[in-house]
């Protein structure tokens, strides 16, 4: 078997890109019609990098990506927290300021993990169904249909297990609204780039799955290099 020329770069990025898009999120932006979290202007990326990863890598290398990155946002918010119940020194001020930024809840962690999981394995699982349903034509469909489904998963579930009964239900249904537009016409947008990228990935790896008979539970790992 010989390794993969980019995987393990989109891999990266695709882990960096959920870290600073989570801790983005601290912020909410009113912005017009939209009113949504800070994170909201950079995790579309992801959801980019997981259609690239599933449509030229297949499912399994895309799995233990979205596993990659549910393990390092796991780490970062038990980080975060461990550091702020910790005592701060005598003459540093900023603890409340480090709370109000970087003190994450419980059910705000919660929710962050949950929404991922859900959002992204939904999203590779569907357009390696629509891969082979469509012979591996419009691309453009499986990736726009594949980011309705995901990012509805990943929107609803996050914005309703953080904010359901904390803020008023009208705000919620408008940070829900906005959220999903906002994700949704993003990944339309960038399907010129996406096609540049996914062309350039196939010539220079040599490749592109299919995931006949591929086994699509999430708990189960599978290789990371082609034959």
């Amino acid at each position: 078997m010989r390794p993969y020329k980019y995987y393990d770069i989109i891999l990266g990025l695709f882990v960096a890109v959920l870290l600073i898009s989570n801790v983005a999120s601290t912020k909410i932006l009113d912005l017009g019609p939209f009113t949504f979290d800070g994170g909201t202007i950079l995790f579309p990326i992801s959801y980019i990098f997981g259609d690239i990863l599933t449509e030229v890598y297949g499912y399994r290398s895309s799995r233990r990506v979205i596993w990659t990155g549910f393990f390092a946002s796991m780490l970062m918010s038990v980080t975060f927290i461990a550091v702020g119940a910790l005592p701060s020194a005598r003459d540093w001020g900023n603890q409340d300021a480090y709370e109000k930024i970087l003190g994450l809840t419980p059910r705000i962690v919660a929710a962050s993990l949950i929404a991922y999981f859900a959002g992204e394995f939904s999203n590779s699982y569907v357009l390696a169904k629509m891969k082979i349903a469509t012979g591996g034509r419009w691309l453009w469909s499986r990736t726009i249909s594949s980011t309705m489904v995901g990012q509805a998963a990943d929107t609803v579930i996050f914005c309703f297990i953080a904010f359901g009964g904390a803020i008023p239900n009208s705000l919620l249904l408008t940070v829900v609204i906005s959220n999903y537009i906002f994700k949704v016409g993003f990944e339309a947008v960038f399907t010129p780039i996406t096609y540049a990228v996914v062309n350039f990935l196939k010539r220079r790896e040599g490749m592109d799955v299919f995931d006949r008979g591929t086994n699509f539970n999430p708990f189960v790992f599978g290789r990371v290099s082609s034959e």
